[in-house]
């Protein structure tokens, strides 16, 4: 089901009447100068969020700015911080819709999302159970370690999230090369249009 929405998303929605009218979605990839705007942008927006999470999270393991309130770090950076997150998000679905289905069936973009879900239940479970205590340790040199934990995993997650990113524009695992089959079962290879190559058809000598 989700694969029949990404395929009408990439090669259905906005298009002509014409053969050879593109759709949205291929516009979109083929613009000449809008498509490198939007990846350009997307990249110093996360730069952006990154840094103000950056700075927020080694406030709280105690490493910068250890005379300064974590309440007052945080109001601080809080606009620019969300001002990068809207603006990555919107970029970034931008950047998805001009290749749905590549993204769709790739390893990286796929533990990316897993990273970003994992990133949001680590703010959530900070403001819930770790920040409703904040008051006690706001101005603590090192805050406690159940809040210093948070930060790390935080950072640890964005890193990572970063180097996904990074790897998506690399063809390693792509669909309809020889890969293990596990490879092949987590991007769902074998739905792709290119299909699911087994490594073992690669590794096998040819008949004479």
């Amino acid at each position: 089901m989700i694969r029949a929405f990404l395929v009408w998303l990439q090669t259905r929605l906005g298009k002509g009447a014409g053969p050879d009218d593109a759709s949205w979605s291929e516009a979109l990839l083929g613009s000449l100068n809008f498509w490198s705007i939007l990846e350009g942008s997307h990249l110093l927006m996360l730069m952006l969020f990154v840094g103000c999470i950056l700075a927020v999270d080694l406030r709280l393991m105690g490493i910068l700015y250890r005379r300064t309130p974590v309440s007052v770090v945080s109001r601080r950076l809080l606009p620019l911080t969300v001002a990068g997150l809207v603006l990555m998000l919107v970029t970034g679905s931008a950047l998805f819709f001009a290749k749905p289905l590549v993204y769709y069936h790739n390893i990286w973009f796929r533990a990316k999302l897993l990273l970003l879900a994992a990133a949001m239940l680590n703010v959530a479970i900070f403001h819930v159970r770790i920040q409703r205590n904040q008051p006690s340790w706001d101005a603590d040199a090192t805050p406690p370690l159940a809040a210093r934990s948070s930060a790390f995993i935080s950072l640890t997650i964005w890193v990572l999230m970063i180097f996904m990113g990074r790897f998506i524009a690399y063809n390693w695992y792509d669909c309809g090369k020889p890969q293990p089959a596990l490879i092949n079962a987590l991007q769902e290879c074998a739905a792709s249009e290119h299909g699911a190559v087994p490594l073992a058809v690669s590794l096998r000598s040819p008949t004479p």
